[in-house]
């Protein structure tokens, strides 16, 4: 399934236009040309200047139509142990887990420790990624979390008033729902900052202790329960829909 894309009203160079789809390299595009095995419109192209307009104009590479993406946008279940990074020398990268995944400079939206699991937005759609992690923008992010220790209403309270981690400021009111409430605690915490190790400082700063995170929403995206842990897929339309808005402010 490929990717769903964003419509683009600026022309662009066929060599460029073939590059950012990954036809080949720049000098490899140019030769294809130059062979006469692009057409467009049903019209054979010569000159790698050639300009074009995406989404208007028929792009053809050997009688395969070639359709232009300039955004992509993936769903990534982030297993334990694996970086929010492109490149690490000990640990698997989330990159590794998405080298085939079409698209260039695509970048995470939101990182997740070493330990914690769940869903991971990637995209190389820059606007969209300020639209959610900006923090005028509030977002909401959802966790699972397992907790070392009984959590009770006076936890929930502390949660929604706001809970000072040692930094100049005390965190944002966050929401605290209990599932289970035991020796070792089930609950929901959802936050709208994005400060480091947050959800694990705020649980420490109540005596307690997480000893398994995962998220499980980030704004209006949700873990598709389809995917298994170092598992990918694109976006759904409605997805993308929710990308316009954000981009728009409108949610």
């Amino acid at each position: 399934m490929m990717p769903y894309f964003m419509n683009m009203a600026n022309k662009i160079r066929i060599d460029k236009y073939l590059g950012e789809m990954e036809i080949g390299t720049r000098s490899e595009v140019k030769k294809m040309i130059q062979n006469r095995r692009v057409c467009i419109n049903e019209e054979t192209i010569t000159n790698p200047g050639y300009k074009l307009t995406p989404n208007e104009d028929t792009v053809f590479v050997d009688g395969h139509e070639i359709t232009y993406q300039k955004y992509v946008y993936y769903m990534f279940y982030k297993p334990a142990g694996c970086v929010s990074a492109n490149v690490d020398n000990v640990h698997k990268t989330v990159m590794e887990y998405l080298s085939d995944a079409p698209g260039k400079n695509l970048s995470v939206i939101g990182r997740l420790d070493l330990d914690t699991e769940g869903l991971m937005l990637i995209s190389n759609d820059g606007e969209f990624s300020h639209s959610l992690l900006s923090p005028k923008k509030h977002v909401s992010k959802e966790y699972y979390a397992i907790i070392k220790g009984k959590v009770d209403e006076t936890d929930c309270k502390a949660f929604e008033q706001g809970i000072d981690i040692g930094e100049d400021k005390p965190c944002k009111s966050a929401v605290l729902n209990i599932l289970k409430s035991d020796k070792q605690s089930e609950v929901l915490i959802t936050i709208t900052e994005g400060k480091f190790h947050q959800v694990k400082r705020m649980v420490a700063a109540l005596g307690k202790e997480v000893i398994y995170l995962k998220r499980m929403k980030m704004g209006r995206y949700q873990l598709d329960e389809n995917l298994n842990p170092g598992e990918y897929r694109t976006f759904t339309k409605e997805e993308i829909n929710d990308v316009e808005r954000y981009k728009r402010g409108i949610i």
